[in-house]
């Protein structure tokens, strides 16, 4: 559908990808986050995928100094940010040589002509002019001067602030995009202005420049002929109530402070700053008033033995990372199961081995997680599916970490982490009670009468008592030594080992008793494959059986937030279907779980590029498997 207005022709679309991309220092990520917000405040449902480089400064105006931010909105549900942009905005020759490959033929090209210098081009590898050879004849392309038109519009701003040099007005750029970006899709700025105020308090001169800008873009939208036609999405049809915007992190520390209150124990954090798990550290050092208290460890092993520590003193134990911090946190965790004390390990994975591609996503921790420790030292692995549902599952994690007394590892990934989206606020009634009852008294009648044993079970969930250390009565030793099963004192006995290396290992199995059945989507019910998903996949999973369902295809899908241990039906669930499809950003590791437990012979679909899968590439696959 099309209308008019002010001369222009409205193109109403269902769905947008837009995609801001520039040098490191061009405050990509800061403009699409605005965008987003404007995007949110308009009411359609949206979906993000920030892009950086590793390097703190990599080499300006090269391809590897590049940085984007890609915005999936809609005027209905989505799932994940787009597999390919309908717009993009390059700041300059290295952007548009790093991004140029995604963008469809046909689709819509914002050029910052002043960055394509000699200098530029040469220093991001090309050797003629794009915008002169040919490259960019498939394009709509439009040629905007960004830099000297911010300038410009700086430099005729009458201010009482004060005035900005060339060199921070050149730098507002980015807001001049945000203009025009902003009225060629009809998106409210109020928010933008204020939030520049407000990030600006401190030196009005610069608000102001960006403001300036901010709006000296959008003014040129209006007056240019450049663009012959603006687009509206109009907001999506969403379950009434309150929702704001959250990333993937965001709605984890939310997610503990909520579980600190549901338990009513002080919330611990001890962890040392590691991409890209460092948001949550940062996040919650904001929340003392609700009893949250973080430490910034001076490494790894510091961190979560300081969490393990205030576990053992009462509070709730987290300690966040990525995949090399868990290596290092191994035995601290081992030390955890040993002492069946409640702790959070959250993993936030990223590109590996080693420091790997530290900004980029992957999920090949899942083995380390499940296997990863020296003995026989099981303890509950989950993984979120979504940037909001990372607030149900560290809540999920506070859960299975209290009830059962066991460190807990909650598995995200950088693309959830980063990634963001619209959040229904939740009702604090809906919120499970996750009370905490410690041990007060004796609980053994011995020789010399009533005693105090650590690691007399419950009879439900085999958990040990929790004694807060100073409880009158209740002293007991603690440590990495084998524990005699009840007494709690040290044993070398070779029986009372093996029983309490079974006892433990039964105590996680039977949380399959306490966790949700694994549900199937499988809307027609004639579906012969069923993918099986966890974690981040779980968006280009059900886009890609969305579209294959559009063909008249038939699959089902069916996505684990529980990895170790599996829902008591996963195995039912898997052999009802003839082939199973196992999507994964690793090289088969939940494959190789499935196979070895259910004697299922998964077909494995991998790829380690540090990037999501897209749907349509997932279709693709699926159809396949389909037709074979």
């Amino acid at each position: 559908m099309s209308g008019q207005v002010r001369d222009r022709q409205i193109h109403r679309l269902d769905r947008v990808v837009i995609r801001f991309a520039g040098d490191s220092g061009d405050g990509m990520q800061l403009t699409g986050e605005q965008f987003t917000s404007e995007t949110a405040a308009f009411g359609n449902d949206l979906s993000t995928l920030p892009d950086f480089p590793a390097e703190i400064r990599a080499p300006a105006g090269t391809p590897a100094g590049v940085s984007g931010f890609q915005l999936h909105f809609s005027d209905h549900d989505i799932l994940t940010p787009g597999d390919a942009p309908n717009m993009l905005v390059a700041m300059n020759p290295a952007a548009l040589k790093s991004n140029l490959k995604d963008l469809p033929n046909g689709s819509d090209l914002v050029i910052n002509t002043d960055a394509f210098t000699g200098a530029n081009l040469k220093k991001a590898g090309y050797s003629s002019d794009p915008l002169t050879d040919g490259t960019l004849d498939e394009y709509r392309v439009h040629r905007v001067p960004l830099s000297s038109m911010t300038i410009d519009a700086v430099n005729a701003l009458e201010s009482s602030a004060g005035t900005v040099n060339k060199k921070e007005a050149e730098r507002a750029k980015n807001m001049f995009a945000l203009g025009l970006m902003s009225w060629l899709y009809q998106r409210p700025t109020d928010g933008v202005v204020a939030f520049l105020e407000k990030k600006f308090a401190k030196r009005p001169e610069i608000a102001a420049a960006n403001i300036a800008a901010l709006r000296a873009g959008y003014n040129y939208g209006e007056t240019t002929e450049a663009f012959a036609v603006v687009y509206e999405v109009a907001p999506a049809r969403m379950k009434p109530g309150k929702y704001r915007r959250v990333s993937g992190n965001l709605a984890l520390s939310y997610g503990l402070i909520a579980a600190a209150e549901l338990t009513e124990l002080p919330l611990f954090l001890g962890s040392y700053p590691i991409t890209p798990a460092s948001d949550i550290l940062h996040e919650l050092s904001k929340h003392k008033r609700f009893g949250v208290r973080t430490f910034q460890a001076e490494d790894e092993i510091a961190g979560v033995g300081a969490a393990l520590g205030a576990s053992f003193g009462g509070s709730l134990g987290v300690t966040t990372t990525s995949g090399p911090g868990l290596a290092l946190k191994t035995e601290t965790i081992g030390l955890a199961v040993a002492l069946e004390l409640p702790l959070v390990i959250v993993d936030i994975q990223r590109g590996g081995p080693s420091t790997g591609l530290p900004t980029k996503t992957e999920q090949a921790d899942l083995s380390m997680a499940v296997y990863g420790r020296n003995g026989e030292a099981p303890l509950p692995v989950i993984a979120p599916r979504s940037p909001t549902d990372c607030f149900d599952a560290a809540i999920e994690a506070v859960r299975l970490a209290t009830k059962y007394r066991t460190p807990v590892i909650l598995l995200s990934d950088g693309y959830l982490a980063n990634g963001s989206e619209p959040w229904l606020l939740p009702d604090r009634a809906d919120l499970p009670d996750l009370q905490v009852a410690f041990a007060t008294g004796p609980n053994h009648t011995g020789d010399n009468g009533p005693e105090f044993w650590p690691y007399l079970r419950d009879s439900e969930t085999l958990a040990r008592p929790w004694a807060v250390p100073g409880t009158p009565g209740l002293e007991h030793r603690i440590g990495g030594l084998e524990k005699a099963d009840g007494s709690g004192g040290i044993s070398y006995d070779p029986a009372n080992h093996d029983r309490m290396v079974r006892l433990r290992q039964a105590k996680i199995e039977g949380i399959a008793r306490d966790i949700a059945a694994l549900e199937v989507d499988d809307p027609s019910g004639q579906a012969r494959v069923l993918v099986l998903g966890w974690g981040s996949t779980y968006g280009p999973i059900a886009a890609g059986c969305r579209r294959v369902r559009a063909k008249g295809l038939h699959v089902a899908h069916a996505h684990l937030r529980h990895l170790f241990p599996f829902p008591e039906n996963t195995g039912e669930v898997l052999r009802a279907y003839d082939k199973v499809l196992v999507p994964e950003m690793n090289l088969g590791q939940l494959r190789a779980m499935v196979r070895a437990e259910f004697l299922v012979d998964a077909i494995g679909y991998n790829q380690v590029r540090g990037l999501p899968f897209k749907a349509a590439e997932l279709a693709g696959v699926l159809e396949d498997v389909i037709n074979q």
